[in-house]
């Protein structure tokens, strides 16, 4: 599966782990980059050397949390010249980690991890609608046209990268970080609403408009974009985790 992401969606997956002792956080980070598709199907992945340096892990972690996808058929190891830990394709089994993620969260915690995501995200759009050059803005907008928001999965994946290309913009280095962590965090979460045509063409509005108060340097308006996107976003998401509460199928549209 091709995905057309930017080295920001890439390093969000790659970032330092916090807690540098639990190969389940090797296991989820990755995961993460899965299901969002910034990791395609038969992509081989850095060597175990490479992301223990990578994730500030010990090589023995490394080698645990890629047992724990092992496990759950998300990738396959391959002896030999050509060999490594591949990115298996199966929608089915990333469709059921993130139930599994879903039910496991009450709602008032998936509410609170969207208030925090929206504060960050309003700080990072003010900021590059403050920041944003000329050319920065004519990049973003260029970007985004190019943007393939006709499937959940493209949709998921070019969202995630637009999240990234506006913390970039911003040009703080703590918001990046930030963002970059929420992402790998929360992002496939956050984005599960995708899955329906009505949400995608939403969300497609939202990020014109946030692209549109950025390059006009209208931070209020860039604040109120965003707002609007995420709680769109969370009603979304709420709406999945009610609905897998009461035995249904995530994937069904949540919206029509």
């Amino acid at each position: 599966m091709e995905s057309r992401v930017g080295p920001g969606a890439r390093e969000a997956v790659f970032a330092q782990l916090s807690d540098t002792g639990r190969a389940e956080q090797v296991a989820q980070r990755l995961t993460d980059g899965i299901v969002l598709g910034v990791l395609g199907a038969g992509e081989r992945l850095p060597s175990e050397p490479d992301l223990a340096r990578r994730f500030g892990v010990a090589l023995i972690t490394v080698r645990e949390g890629l047992g724990i996808l092992r496990e759950a058929g998300l990738v396959e190891t391959r002896r030999g010249r050509d060999g490594g830990s591949f990115v298996v394709a199966d929608d089915a089994d990333h469709r059921s980690l993130i139930t599994t993620r879903l039910r496991g969260l009450a709602q008032v915690e998936l509410s609170d991890m969207a208030v925090y995501f929206g504060v960050i995200l309003a700080g990072i759009v003010e900021r590059a609608a403050e920041r944003a050059s000329a050319p920065d803005a004519e990049r973003l907008t260029s970007w985004l046209a190019a943007a393939d928001f006709g499937a959940a999965a493209s949709a998921r994946t070019n969202q995630g990268g637009f999240f990234l290309e506006l913390a970039v913009l911003s040009q703080s280095a703590r918001l990046v970080h930030e963002q970059i962590r929420l992402q790998a965090e929360f992002g496939p979460l956050l984005l599960l609403g995708l899955d329906g045509e009505q949400a995608r063409a939403d969300v497609a509005a939202h990020d014109l408009a946030i692209m549109h108060a950025v390059a006009a340097h209208r931070q209020a308006r860039a604040r109120e974009a965003a707002g609007r996107l995420v709680r769109g976003l969370s009603e979304h998401l709420l709406a999945a985790k009610a609905r897998i509460e009461r035995g249904g199928a995530l994937d069904e549209p949540i919206s029509a």
